[in-house]
This record gives C-alpha cells, sequence and structure tokens, in this order.
C-alpha cells in the first residue's frame, strides 16, 4: 500500500465500521441517504482497497492533508462528517481524550476498573481479556450515540522499569512476559474477540454480560481499534534536566529485543492491533518517530497492517526539543517517510511542509 493513500485507507476502515449501526441512531454518519450514499467507498459489496482508492480519488490535496490530524475535518460535499481519533480507555473510557464527551447525549459516566499494574498483577489472562471486552462494549455503545470514536489510544505496555517513572501505573509492569501477555488480551477483547455479548470462546455468558450482541455475525470489521502506546523504549516524564520530550534511551540490540520490543510485537502478532504510537523521546540518537527501521520493521517482520500515529506533539519535539531537524517541516516529512501518519495537535507543520 502506498504512502499516499495509507491514512485515507484507514479512515475508510472505521468509515465501514461506523455504517452498520442501528438506524434509529440520531448523530450523524457516513454515506446516509439520501444523498451520499451512492458513491463507490460507500458500497460494502466492493473491497476495502477498492473503496479506498474511490474515497482518495474523490478527495483534493487539501482534504487528504486535513485528514493526518487527530481532529480531522469533516468533507460536506461527501457526506463525511469531522472525526476525532483520540479517545482513552486504558482501563475504562476516560476523559482525557476530546473523541469522549460524557453527558452530551445519554451516557454520563462508564465502569473504572483497577489500574493496569494492578489488574496485571492477577496474573490471568482470562480477566485481562474479559476487562477488555467489557470496556469495549461500553465504548462502541457511546460511539453508536455520537459521544465517543471508534479509535482508542491504549494500551500503555512499557516497560516499567524505573519506580520513579510517573505513569508506571498505567502498564502491566516490568516483565516483557507479562506485558506481552497484558496486551495480547486486551487488544483482542476491546477490538471484538468475542464477536458476540453472552458468547465467544471465553464463557462471557458466564461473567455478566447478558445476550446482546454488539455486532452481528455478518460483520468481518473490528469492534473498535486499539493502539499500542508508546513505541518504544519510553519510560521517562522528567527526571533532573531530562524530560520525556527530549531523553534518549540509549538501549543496546540485545535489550531492544529481549526488553522493550517483546510486548510490541506480540501485540501485532498475536493481538492484531490495528495501531501504534510511536513515543516522544530518541532511540540511540534518533526520534522514535522518526525511526524508519523500527518503524517499518513492525511492518515487514512483525505484518503490522494498521496505522501509526505520534504521541501528541512527538512531531513537533522533534525539531522544538530534540534539535533533530533544521525545521518543523523537515520534522513532519521525516516522520512521514519513516512510516507515520496521524499528527496529534501538528496540523500546522503538515500544512507548512505543503505550502
Amino acid at each position: 500500500m502506498s504512502l499516499h493513500w495509507r491514512p485515507c485507507f484507514f479512515f475508510l476502515v472505521f468509515l465501514k465500521l461506523s455504517i452498520s449501526i442501528s438506524k434509529s441512531v440520531i448523530p450523524q454518519f457516513p454515506c446516509q441517504s439520501p444523498h451520499h450514499n451512492s458513491y463507490p467507498f460507500c458500497n460494502k459489496s466492493l473491497s476495502v482497497p477498492a473503496r479506498a482508492h474511490s474515497l482518495i480519488s474523490l478527495l483534493t490535496l487539501q482534504e487528504k492533508i486535513l485528514q493526518l490530524s487527530d481532529n480531522a475535518s469533516g468533507i460536506p460535499r461527501l457526506g463525511i462528517p469531522p472525526y476525532e481519533w483520540w479517545s482513552e480507555s486504558l482501563h475504562g473510557i476516560a476523559t482525557n481524550g476530546p473523541g469522549v464527551s460524557f453527558g452530551s447525549g445519554p451516557v454520563f459516566s462508564a465502569t473504572g476498573f483497577p489500574q493496569v499494574i494492578v489488574s496485571a498483577a492477577a496474573f490471568n489472562r482470562t480477566l485481562w481479556f474479559l476487562i477488555g471486552s467489557a470496556v469495549a462494549i461500553e465504548a462502541r455503545a457511546m460511539y453508536n450515540v455520537g459521544q465517543a470514536g471508534l479509535t482508542f489510544w491504549a494500551p500503555n505496555i512499557n516497560i516499567f522499569r524505573d519506580p520513579r517513572w510517573g505513569r508506571g501505573q498505567e502498564t502491566p509492569g516490568e516483565d516483557p512476559m507479562v506485558a506481552s501477555a497484558y496486551a495480547i488480551e486486551y487488544v483482542k477483547g476491546f477490538q471484538g474477540g468475542n464477536w458476540k455479548v453472552g458468547g465467544g470462546g471465553r464463557g462471557n455468558d458466564r461473567y455478566g454480560f447478558g445476550e446482546k450482541r454488539v455486532l452481528r455475525e455478518v460483520d468481518d470489521g473490528l469492534m473498535l481499534s486499539a493502539c499500542c502506546k508508546h513505541f518504544t523504549a519510553y519510560d521517562l516524564e522528567k527526571w533532573g534536566n531530562f524530560s520525556r520530550y527530549s531523553f534518549n534511551a540509549v538501549v543496546t540490540e540485545q535489550d531492544l529485543e529481549d526488553t522493550y520490543q517483546p510486548p510490541f510485537r506480540s501485540c501485532i502478532q498475536q493481538g492484531k492491533a490495528s495501531c501504534l504510537m510511536c513515543s516522544y523521546n530518541q532511540v540511540n540518537g534518533v526520534p522514535a518517530c522518526a525511526r524508519e527501521d523500527i518503524l517499518t520493521k513492525a511492518r515487514t517482520e512483525w505484518g503490522f497492517e494498521g496505522y501509526i500515529v505520534s504521541d501528541c506533539d512527538a512531531v513537533a519535539t522533534i525539531f522544538e526539543y530534540q534539535n533533530y531537524t533544521k525545521s518543523p517541516e523537515d520534522a513532519v516529512a521525516i516522520a512521514f517517510k519513516a512510516g507515520m501518519y496521524i499528527v496529534p495537535y501538528s496540523i500546522e507543520l503538515v500544512y507548512n511542509l505543503y505550502q
């Protein structure tokens, strides 16, 4: 798949997810009749690549650029509403992502599970799977009433080596095997590994989920999209003169392969995650979001087929904090060339590159 249309491909995949919901839902969704459902990209009998090509052929260059931010602009002439890629679901649907809006509709609250490091201490893969499934059911219900998106930036599967890191509680801990297992189970559950509520391979009917199905039997897509973060060797917030925006993780090749990469590899290969988030830090002198070798390896060696998003403003930090490039525009260019596709908080940098 060529670089210039990959972001629109994934946007179409999530459009595909959105048009299978009940007709009774009030919020606007793509491909609604009577004016916009005749486009080929709305034709569910066509293959996803064919529909993606159709959509891209209809977009102007400016409209394509507008899809590269987390807050993707709508395209009224095609009946495509705005979309916010950034929603959070670390251990329940959270308010710190702009894609989630409690109280703007019928949903005012959601279930909060224990911090991830606490759940991980149970060493119970079925529990992790069921937590992911339960969070996903609530998230999909919120999407169906226009209060959340389809793309959630969780789980955090960084290795928690230093107790001074302020975000260690978000992770499964220091053990790569535990972090890998957690990533697999949470992502499988969250992305719809059960398909049916009240059925499936984990016996959910015995755990109080009821009998209603979230997805129909004919649905072949995801319930939602999970995103494994922060890729890679990221475990510092601020310490002394170092911050998460500028620190350089000096890691041997063996430590990278034995410690830091296994959770992400498992997240992709066994969990089938549809998103990776590259981190702020440098890895051996090169910004993580500009490490073409690492990002490309996820695709060529691990079989990753999803989209790669940067952490918020991580592309801007390549120039502003790390002085790795001569200009902000160069930072955007090297990140895109490395394989990163969504630029949260930095759409103006993409515009500048266009100009």
